[in-house]
């Protein structure tokens, strides 16, 4: 009657540990996490570089970065956009179901006032070529790339109309490493397209 206990036991503990197998194996390791690695460059370099009292536009690209890298350690994979310049703002996403195209991502249009629904990862922003961004080196069209985790907001400053980003860490995209679709149009070709039906990756 012992011996039928033990291997009663015994057996009770060996389907338990085949059951919870799956939870030793190893989490995704954000810290490899290209997007990751960027963010907290940026943000030790910030952090840094700020001395004494930190500017309120210093501090304020702080806090972003520091929401930005929290969302990636929690496991958050994509971006978000949201359009405030009053024009119509072209925006990489994932290739649609039925895309035959070559490139890594597709171009999707977010009206003025929109922003990308949960889950729908927002990659970047297409600068026509008559756009100019606040503390960006961009000359003739280009894109920007975002990091997982980025709630962006682009809009137009009043006075001097160019466009500004919340977030420090949106690199240009180099066409040679990167697999984008950048066409050369300029911005009032883009307020000529229909803002594009975007579905949140929970409704998919």
């Amino acid at each position: 009657m012992k011996l039928l206990k033990i291997a009663l036991v015994i057996a009770v503990m060996l389907v338990n540990l085949t059951l919870a197998q799956p939870s030793w194996a190893d989490r995704p390791k954000f810290s490899k996490n290209p997007d990751y690695i960027e963010v907290t460059k940026t943000l030790d370099k910030l952090q840094k570089n700020a001395e004494g009292a930190i500017p309120e536009d210093v501090q304020r690209q702080i806090d972003e970065l520091q929401f930005q890298k929290a969302a990636i350690e929690s496991g958050v994979t994509w971006g978000q956009c949201r359009n405030e310049t009053g024009e119509t703002l072209a925006i990489y996403g994932p290739l649609g179901e039925k895309s035959k195209s070559s490139y890594d991502n597709q171009l999707y249009f977010l009206g003025n006032g929109q922003t990308t629904p949960d889950g729908w990862d927002c990659q970047g922003i297409y600068l026509p070529s008559d756009v100019k961004v606040a503390g960006l080196d961009n000359t003739g069209a280009t894109s920007v790339q975002i990091t997982d985790g980025t709630q962006l907001l682009v809009k137009k400053n009043s006075e001097t109309s160019e466009w500004e980003f919340n977030v420090p860490s949106a690199k240009i995209v180099d066409s040679d490493k990167m697999n984008w679709f950048i066409p050369n149009v300029s911005q009032a070709f883009v307020d000529s397209r229909i803002p594009s039906t975007l579905t949140s990756a929970e409704n998919d």
